[in-house]
Formats: C-alpha cells, structure tokens, sequence
C-alpha cells in the first residue's frame, strides 16, 4: 500500500492531471460545438455523459493505443472523419423544429459525435497520459477521473463564449480540422515524408482548418437560402 500510494504515486497522478488539462482542450471544443443547439437541459445531459464516457475510452484506449497508432491508413481514416465532424458542426441548421423526439434524437447525435471526435483525437493523446502512469492502472484511472470535471467546466465555459462571440464556433471547427490534417499527416504510411519535409505536418493541419471552415459556411449558407 504504501509503494502504492507513494511519492512516485502522486507525482504521476499530478502529471496526468497536468497532460490532461493541456490535452482536454481540443475535447473541450468538440463537446461546447456539439452541444451548444441542444436546449439548456440537455446540453447539460451531452456535456455530462460526453465528458464521462470519453474519459472511459480513453482508459480503455490507452491498452491499445501504441499497437493502433502501429496499423497503416488508421490515422488517416481518422483525420477524415475529424473533418467531417468538423464540417457537420460548423454546418448544421441551428434552427431546427423543436419537437420531443427531435430534441431526444440531437441529444444522442451531439453524444455519438463527441465520443467518435473524442476516439479519434484521443489515441495521441493517450500515449502520453499512460507514459506518466508507468504501467500503474489504478494510477491511470483515477488521474482520468479527476479530469472529468475539468472537461465538463471547459465545456461548459465553451458554449456560454459560443452562444456571446459566434467567431468563436468558427474557430472551434477550425481547431477540429487543424486537429484532422495533423492526424491524417501522422500516419505511419505518411512517416517517411513527413520526416524528409517538416513543413508538411503544419500544411496539412493548415489545410484541414481552412477545408473545415470553408465546407461548413458553404453548407451554412446553403441550409439558410433553402429556408429563404
């Protein structure tokens, strides 16, 4: 118990706090952004049982993130679907018919779209979180469980900024894209040319926040002169 709950013990648990405070912020962003059309209640709901079930993936990804992040095309499968969640935010009819089963189904759409977002941004993410837990699961889990609230604040204090400067929702989806082209880059089919041209990493991230801005006000705009 005591080599347990030892000096090493609780250095590792504050510096996974600390990686998860640096890292939960891309996270942070996907749950305000999908949650911010939802109604008061249940964006409560989405930013709770989002912010919940993507720490529990990320317990559960860090088993199995190293051996992930081995196979070919996966992180380029994932970027792309960071973009297109990118793009479905940024587009998406706020506006919509505010009826009982609609209201039910967004919830679960906003909650499916933060842990898809979440497992694709995460699996970097994770390595770092299980290198400073050294192996010690009960170390990992409780680490992942006291960022929970910090998510959850950061959220919150998201969509309240959205809902005051709209600029920051394009933002938000441009940080989602940047995220996507830095994921589809990282790929390890990809390692060869990134290491021959550095710049590469950050084109690609630049591409993937202008792709994301660029799709999702194209979409906006159609989704408002069709109701015109």
């Amino acid at each position: 118990m005591e080599m347990t709950f030892g000096t090493d013990f609780w250095i590792g648990l504050v510096k996974i706090i600390w990686i998860n405070i640096i890292l939960s912020g891309d996270n942070a962003v996907v749950i305000a952004l999908a949650a911010r059309s939802l109604p008061p209640e249940q964006q409560k709901k989405a930013v709770l049982f989002g912010s919940g079930a993507a720490v529990v993936l990320r317990v559960l990804l860090t088993v199995v993130a190293a051996k992930l992040l081995a196979l070919p095309y996966l992180q380029v499968i994932g970027g792309l679907l960071l973009l297109w969640i990118g793009v479905q935010l940024l587009g998406e009819d706020d506006e919509g018919e505010g009826g009982h089963d609609k209201e039910n189904g967004n919830l679960m759409t906003a909650i499916r779209t933060i842990l898809i977002a979440d497992l694709v941004m995460s699996l970097d993410n994770v390595i770092a979180v299980a290198a400073a837990a050294q192996g010690n699961t009960t170390l990992l889990i409780l680490g992942l469980a006291i960022s929970i609230p910090l998510v959850i604040f950061g959220s919150t204090m998201m969509i309240k900024l959205m809902e005051r400067f709209p600029i920051i929702v394009v933002l938000g989806a441009a940080l989602i894209g940047w995220v996507g082209g830095e994921t589809m880059i990282g790929d390890t089919v990809l390692h060869g040319a990134v290491e021959a041209n550095p710049w590469l990493h950050y084109a690609a991230a630049v591409a993937g926040a202008a792709f994301v801005v660029v799709v999702g006000r194209w979409l906006q705009r159609r989704a408002f002169q069709a109701k015109a």
